[in-house]
Parts: structure tokens; sequence; C-alpha cells
């Protein structure tokens, strides 16, 4: 399970808007071993954590390259799992390393989809020049990716925008914290963005979560009904907060727990310019 949380504007008015904003929560058994996000590849391009289960070593949930690659995934929730079906992080990781531009990758995902357990995915390709392009699939949707419209957007784990309560809780909470930052400066926007990430509070009944979830049992899916979920093995791990500027500054947040306490964090950022 995991949420996200974006805004984009590929050409803001004011000098000091952002041409994206985007907040997302990675939840994970506590004990899958994963690596904190750092520049990794062979020119230090690619910033991303890893996951580094056996078998699915190198793939990751959310990255962005120098060059103005983003991609970021959810699971979709399904009951039951195809144990050999190939590992959904490799989706990222292969698109921040391609050549290929978003829409593109995502119809090459497309053919593919049926390989993979149930999950969305988000593409961008951000060029001050060309203009910022954000795409769209997920394997439980249509067949075919789409080119995103500038505006706000959330994402879980069923299809882009399913008004699952938790969702449109967080939406809400999200857009309140970005029309308060923009008269923030910019550590105040993320320390607003991180807060709504951290909000435990959850948004019960969900006919819609549970209508998808049907088969799991009630009281597990009430665990998963807010922005930040807390069980005793499985949870909020990584909250990442991303800023692109107008001038292609970007501000990469991370704030990730200690082993597997929820009550020991660390937050660390790593900010760059991207390549033109």
């Amino acid at each position: 399970m995991c949420i996200i949380f974006f805004k984009f504007d590929p050409r803001p008015v004011s000098k000091n808007a952002y041409r994206l904003i985007l907040a997302a929560n990675r939840d994970e058994f506590y004990h899958r071993p994963a690596r904190a996000a750092d520049f990794w590849g062979s020119n230090n391009e690619v910033l991303s954590g890893l996951d580094m289960e056996d078998g699915k070593e190198g793939g990751t949930w959310l990255g962005i390259s120098t060059r103005g690659r983003l991609a970021a995934l959810t699971n979709y929730l399904q009951p039951r799992l195809n144990h050999n079906a190939r590992g959904r992080g490799e989706l990222v990781a292969q698109f921040l390393t391609s050549d290929m531009d978003s829409l593109s990758y995502l119809k090459k995902v497309s053919a593919e989809g049926h390989l993979y357990n149930g999950f969305n995915l988000i593409a961008a390709d951000l060029s001050a020049e060309k203009g910022d392009v954000i795409c769209y699939y997920g394997n439980r949707g249509e067949r075919e990716p789409v080119v995103l419209a500038p505006g706000t957007y959330g994402l879980s784990n069923a299809l882009l925008e399913t008004p699952w309560r938790k969702l449109c809780f967080g939406k809400q909470l999200f857009l309140e914290a970005v029309e308060r930052g923009r008269e923030l400066p910019r550590d105040a926007l993320v320390a607003q963005l991180l807060a709504v990430l951290s909000n435990d509070e959850a948004q019960l009944p969900d006919p819609a979560i549970e209508a998808q979830g049907r088969e799991y049992v009630r009281p597990i899916l009430s665990k998963y009904a807010a922005v930040c979920v807390r069980c005793p093995d499985y949870g909020t791990r990584t909250s990442t907060v991303i800023l692109v500027d107008a001038d292609g500054h970007v501000t990469f947040t991370e704030r990730s727990m200690l082993g597997s306490d929820p009550t020991r964090w660390e937050t660390t950022t790593h900010e760059f310019r991207l390549q033109s």
C-alpha cells in the first residue's frame, strides 16, 4: 500500500511557484530490506531509494534523475498475488535509466502489463524547454496510458483518482498545505507536506476499499484506511517530498524509518538543478 499526491503546472505564472509538488508515502513490511534514497548509476544521475530484497534488488518505488525523468509506482490492491510475476519495482528503475519519452515507455509497459501483479505507474519528462509531460498507466485499468492535464492528482492502491476516503481526505490536506505554502519558505512547505503524510486518522467506513479488497480480513483493511499506515509489522516506512521550481531546481526530501522502529526516523534532503 502506498499513496501519492502531486500537483503540476509546466508553466507557472509566478517565478516563485513550483512546476511540480509531489508528496508520497511508501508502505511496506518493516523487515523488507531497502536502501535510503541516494544517487546511483554510472553517472550518479538517478536519485531514489532501492529495494534490496533477494530477487528484486535494484527496483524502486519512486525516483528522479538529473535529466528530468521522474517515476513513481503504487501497487494495486488485489487479494491474490502471482508470486511468479516480475518485480514491479523494475518498472521505475528502467524508466529512470532509459532514453524513451514517458508516453512511449508507458506504451511499452502496457504491452507487458500482464507479466506483473497489479500496479499504477506515473512517468514524467520534466523539461523547461519542451514543457513538462506527465503520463499514467495502470494495468488494471484502460489498455492505453494517458497524458495528464496540468492539475492536482491523488493515487493510492486503486486506479488514479479512485475516490477512496483516505485519498480524498489526504488530497484535501495536500491542497491546503500547498495553498499555505505559497507564502512560506521552501523548508516550511516541505514540513507542511511531511505533516500531511504523517496523518494517521483512519477514514472509515470506506465501502470502496472494502469492495476492492473484499477477500481480505476487514480488520486488516481498516488499518490501511489512513494516509499514514501503522500496523505492528507493516506500515509507512518512507515519506518523500519532491519540489521542482520554475528554474528547474529540485528539492528531494526523504523521511525514513530507522530499522523497524516506527518511533525513530531520519530526514535527509538532496538538492540539484535539472540538466537543460
